[in-house]
């Protein structure tokens, strides 16, 4: 899978840009703030439809603008494809493909598959759950472009539950409301829990490669292991279950984010308790080994559960939108213990596992996803440097952005674009950077 040509119009600082792109990797060379990496946001934005750097699309939309346009030549084996995204900050983007007319933004999920590693990723590591959860989102939907919708629809109905829990907060429960909630109780847990099934699929196919891939980068002879901590009822200690802790944790502030799957801050969740020990939660293996209906009787079972405490504060306790996955190396949470090498190779390594699961489950000539690298070689040593390269360097298209040429390996710099400036992008030849 590749691009041949990029066009950006209204995009980021980009009034209007085209780049051709070769197979294998491609390097954009150039100071920082001149525009590369909005370059690469763009292209992680085809196949996501969002950003790795922004939760909502305004900031996305040049200054003065009010609509922004991405435009592709995609390739997938012997199959090509012009894309075309459509940015309304505010309102319902929408797409084309093969100059077609309008569709829902949705309909281009799927086409484009692309794994982005950039800077920002090391809140995978020291960020909010929110971050860690996307993670498995994302992979997700590339993978099963339907989910995305069933994303959208479970945020839809957290919103409403999360607001008739606010409507009751200072009104007597009646009858009526309990039949209300019940009806977005079977909604929540419906759509939560293809949701979680999802997650839970996408955590199983990470872990064996994102441990070999951690080996590979690191030499270390410790296991990268990940772990998914769930909000559903389960026994962590005497007398204490995993919503207890959360009751402790939620009263320290921002119990009432209204968008707690994507969100800029949210109530911490269940990890923070959990996050110290050495054993998985007790109800992870019975969670992995559900059906999807038993994961919806779970989570219908664990609302009916909280009913009263829900009521009280006036949010929504139980569901993926409180789970959280845990990282070790053995035994030892890398959060908070782990040097600055050790955390940007496990965040790097969780990246590339997503490319190798991607890879697995479309093996066919010409399929692999475009692996991108924004300013990723600047902070590794010239062992982590010589060893990503050699990994990423098999990828059918490799994007890469540094702003320091001598930080590319030169096996890389077979197809290098200088970026002057959002005006002017020019060829690097090979002497050039000699």
């Amino acid at each position: 899978m590749r691009l041949s040509q990029l066009t950006l119009t209204d995009f980021r600082s980009y009034a209007q840009a085209q780049l051709e792109l070769q197979p294998g990797p491609n390097v954009l060379l150039g100071f920082n703030g001149v525009g590369k990496t909005n370059i690469a946001e763009a292209i992680g934005y085809l196949s996501t439809l969002s950003s790795h750097r922004v939760s909502q699309d305004g900031p996305l939309v040049r200054h003065g603008q009010k609509q922004a346009f991405i435009r592709a030549e995609a390739h997938r084996g012997s199959r090509q494809a012009r894309l075309e995204v459509e940015i309304n900050p505010g309102r319902s983007n929408r797409a084309r493909i093969n100059r077609g007319n309008p569709v829902r933004a949705t309909d281009v999920l799927g086409i484009l598959r692309t794994v982005l590693f950039a800077p920002e990723d090391l809140d995978l590591i020291k960020g909010s759950p929110t971050v860690r959860r996307r993670l498995l989102d994302d992979l997700a939907v590339q993978l099963r472009p339907a989910l995305g919708r069933v994303r959208l629809d479970y945020e839809k109905v957290l919103k409403q539950r999360n607001a008739l829990l606010k409507s009751l907060r200072h009104e007597s429960f009646t009858a009526t409301h309990e039949s209300t909630l019940a009806v977005w109780d079977h909604q929540l847990a419906e759509a939560g829990s293809h949701l979680l099934k999802a997650r839970l699929e996408m955590l199983t196919a990470l872990r064996p490669h994102t441990a070999t891939a951690y080996e590979q980068l690191s030499g270390s002879i410790r296991t990268a292991r990940l772990r998914y901590l769930s909000s559903l009822e389960v026994e962590t200690g005497p007398g204490q279950n995993s919503r207890d802790q959360e009751a402790q944790l939620d009263e320290r502030g921002d119990a009432e984010a209204e968008f707690p799957l994507d969100a800029e801050a949210e109530p911490e969740s269940v990890s923070s308790s959990r996050a110290g020990s050495v054993d998985p939660p007790a109800d992870a293996s019975v969670l992995e080994s559900a059906s999807r209906q038993e994961l919806a009787e779970l989570i219908l079972s664990g609302l009916a559960g909280a009913r009263r405490e829900e009521r009280q504060r006036a949010i929504t306790l139980v569901g993926p939108h409180r789970d959280d996955i845990a990282f070790t190396l053995d035994e030892v949470p890398v959060k908070g213990f782990a040097s600055h090498g050790e955390t940007w190779s496990f965040a790097l390594a969780l990246r590339l596992a997503a490319y190798r699961v991607m890879i697995d489950d479309d093996p066919s000539e010409g399929s692999q996803p475009v692996l991108i690298l924004d300013d990723v070689f600047a902070e590794l040593d010239a062992r982590r440097r010589r060893r990503l390269a050699e990994l990423a360097g098999e990828a059918e298209q490799l994007i890469v952005t540094a702003a320091v040429d001598d930080d590319v390996p030169a096996s890389l710099m077979r197809s290098a674009l200088r970026v002057e400036s959002v005006d002017q992008i020019s060829q690097v030849t090979l002497h050039e950077r000699d």
